[in-house]
């Protein structure tokens, strides 16, 4: 009777931490969402409870030798298929869906460990994983809302030190980075800086750009 316990809650286990990792994607609206995470975690945990109490019977035979590993090192093969399943690729674009791949991979891993009785690990797992979903997804927010590009300013005509350019800059919402000063051919000197600004500011700053007489070059502005 206690060893059923186990199981139930070995299997229970394993749907309450696929269900969080789940519900994280299918919040972002990917296509495996809390049910396909659930069944691939519930899945591995099954067969993992088989891989180590599933030949209890036929142990005490001398004539028969068992590798309780090779289930396990099945099931990391075959969610590979699954994963590959999940990927898009879209003519010569980058492939979309590699993380909710990778979550479904760890997803497995998850199942394994909590099947195993590895519970702190299978935890502890879990909220690693929404940690770093979570935090690099803001962070990756936070950069597609920026837009760079490349400004020259011309110094000798403007009479502006470096910090001066930059607070220039600065003042009509734009971030400078890595500024260089080269004199040119002409024997004046100019700065060359990389910039960043908001894009919801996108269309005020290039007006702005346009507008300051002393800027003479800029680059095609791109999203990160």
């Amino acid at each position: 009777m206690y060893m059923y316990a186990e199981i139930a809650v070995r299997l229970l286990a394993a749907v309450i931490c696929s269900a969080l990792i789940g519900l994280e994607r299918e919040k972002r609206f990917k296509n495996a969402g809390i049910r396909t995470h659930i069944m691939v975690a519930l899945a591995s945990a099954v067969m993992m409870l088989i891989s180590k109490y599933g030949f209890f019977d036929v142990i005490p035979y001398d004539s028969i030798s068992l590798d309780p590993s090779r289930i396990a090192a099945g099931v990391v093969s075959a969610i590979g298929f699954l994963g590959a399943g999940v990927i898009i690729l879209r003519g010569d674009a980058a492939a979309l869906g590699l993380t909710t791949a990778a979550g479904l991979w760890a997803t497995v891993g998850i199942g394994m460990a909590i099947g195993a009785g590895m519970y702190f690990l299978g935890i502890l797992s879990t909220v690693l994983i929404l940690l770093i979903q979570s935090v690099l997804h803001i962070r990756r927010l936070r950069i597609m809302s920026e837009a760079a590009g490349k400004v020259i300013i011309n110094l000798t005509d403007s009479g502006l030190s470096i910090s001066q350019a930059k607070e220039r800059l600065s003042s009509k919402g734009i971030t400078a980075h890595g500024a260089v000063i080269k004199r040119g051919s002409d024997g004046k000197l100019r700065l060359t800086a990389q910039v960043v600004f908001s894009m919801r500011r996108s269309e005020a700053a290039l007006e702005a750009l346009k507008e300051d007489p002393y800027i003479e070059e800029m680059t095609l502005f791109t999203l990160f």
